[in-house]
Order: C-alpha cells, then structure tokens, then sequence
C-alpha cells in the first residue's frame, strides 16, 4: 500500500501552552472541533491515552479507536489509529506547538495513512484536508478569545431519580420522535437512523420567552446505558454543545444523569443577554436554560411511562 502523507499549518494569536492544552484534553473535541461528535476514554495516563473516537468523515459518522502520546515539555502530540474504519487501512500523525512570537504560535497537523485495496486514496485525501482545515480554524477560534478555557468550556450536570424504570426513560429519549406530541416546548423532531445506534436528529424548540430554534443533532445510542449526542447545529450563542444522557436502576427507580459541555461565544452571549454579559452571566444563564429542558423531559418520560401502562 502506498503511504500517503499530508501537513496542515496554521499561526495562531495564542501562546503554544495555551494551544497545546486545547489539543491534549480530547474531551472537548465535540464542542469545540465540527467533526468531532464523541470521545470516550478506554485508557488515560499522564502522558498516554487510548480512546474510541466518533467523527463525521464525508457526511457520515465513523469511529475508530486511537492512541496518542502526549509530550508537553516539547509540545508535541503525536496519534495513532489502532482500528480504524474503511476506506482507511491505517492512520497516524501528530501535533506541534511552535511558540514563532511573543504570544503567537505555529501549529503544524501531520497525518500519514493508507486505504484498502480498491479505495480511492483522494477521497480520504479530500476528508483529511477539509477536517484539518476545519479543526485548525475552529482551534484558532478558541484559543484566540484571550479568556481561559475553563472559562468558555463549561460543563454541568443534572441527576434525578425517577419512580419508573431506566429502560422507560431510554425508550422515552430513544424514540425522540414521539416528543412533539409529549414535550411542551419540542414542536418538530424529523429522526433516521442510517447506521445501527447512530441517529441524526433536527428538531425545532421553542425557549421559555417564546424565541424559536432550530438544532440538528448526531446521536449516538448504547443501549439500555447511555445517549451521546453532539449540536451540529448550536444555538447562537455557543460555538458548541454536546451532551450526554446516562441510566441506571437505583432502589427507588431510574438514576438518569443530563450532561450537558458548552463552549461559549462571548460577543453572540452580549448581544442576546446585553452588553454587560460576561461568561459567568453566559454559564449562569446556559446551566439553568439547558437543565431546565432536560429536567422537563424527564418529567415528560415519566408521565408518557405512565400512560402506557394499563389501569389495574
């Protein structure tokens, strides 16, 4: 098989530790980088991770499941896929951080792969150089804000008991179709699911003040355990948001667990909450509007759950 191999540059308006920071903590991918859905950790060390990787790779998601080492003192990342998906064989690369000026940096992305027999090697070709392009953009982005990360990326959680059954409340965000006739403020869901638990989702809300949305989502299902999910259409005001829904059977019924990771736009966040809006006011306003919806509908899954049971 033939090697191919391609390098990707970009200067960014940032330090390299900065920049490097954003790359090595891979569970912010999906709200910060576009084809980015899912990462789930299988090993993580100081400085040596595995993980299984979901992607949009020319309109379709695939995984694959990688492993990187990690080299802060040199700032340098460097990857390998251990199983990947067809068209590609193999594929591997890596990261540096280059500090060019006080407070500037230049990132280098390199890949090296190859493709199975009878695969044409110019369409991985054409996905690598759009995604690259893409991730070094949306890096740029971040990084260039002058905030801390911690402070755009916010993470937040809501857990619930709930009197039925874990399988209930994942039937219930499973079949996400039936929500328009069961959840107050989802009007439109329009759901396929092409390849077995990974779902494309558009659903149309509207908010508690009556502003319409309209969000396209990639979910991907474990069943009876958990929902991921990745906004490939966000609200204005983010650059990003993924999140999670996780079950489990307590003794008094249903554990589920809303997870939502947001990376923030400041300047979209002052101009819909006003001109004196900082990113604590965003997180503050995100944290109680998101968990708001998602509290709404559990309460929905349960009420739905009820109904389906029959009168004794």
């Amino acid at each position: 098989m033939n090697t191919q191999v391609m390098s990707h540059t970009k200067v960014v308006q940032a330090p390299p530790e900065l920049v490097y920071a954003l790359v090595a903590d891979v569970t912010t991918w999906p709200v910060i980088f576009a084809p980015s859905v899912l990462v789930r950790h299988l090993h993580r060390g100081p400085d040596e991770e595995r993980f299984r990787l979901w992607a949009t790779v020319n309109g379709e998601v695939k995984n694959w499941t990688s492993r990187r080492v990690l080299d802060a003192a040199q700032r340098r990342i460097v990857f390998e896929q251990e199983r990947s998906q067809a068209p590609i064989a193999s594929m591997g690369g890596g990261w540096s951080f280059r500090d060019i000026d006080s407070g500037t940096t230049k990132v280098t992305l390199d890949h090296r792969f190859t493709v199975v027999e009878g695969a044409d090697p110019d369409l991985v070709a054409g996905a690598v150089d759009r995604n690259s392009e893409t991730e070094l953009a949306a890096l740029a982005r971040i990084a260039e804000l002058g905030h801390p990360i911690e402070e755009v990326v916010h993470t937040f959680e809501d857990t619930v008991t709930l009197e039925i059954s874990a399988a209930e409340v994942y039937d219930f965000i499973y079949h996400s179709q039936r929500w328009p006739e069961h959840v107050p403020h989802v009007s439109r869901i329009e759901l396929t699911e092409d390849a077995e638990g990974v779902q494309l989702m558009e659903m149309d809300t509207v908010t508690a003040g009556g502003i319409p949305h309209t969000t396209k989502s990639v979910r991907v299902c474990f069943p009876g355990e958990r929902i991921d999910y990745k906004q490939l259409l966000p609200p204005a005001m983010l650059f990003g948001h993924s999140g999670a829904w996780e079950f489990a059977d307590g003794p008094d019924g249903a554990v589920v667990t809303a997870r939502h990771t947001v990376a923030i736009n400041p300047a979209a966040a002052r101009e819909i909450l006003g001109a004196d809006t900082d990113l604590a006011d965003a997180r503050t306003y995100l944290t109680d509007a998101l968990s708001t919806n998602s509290r709404n509908t559990l309460r929905c899954a349960v009420r739905y759950a009820e109904s389906m049971k029959s009168p004794t």
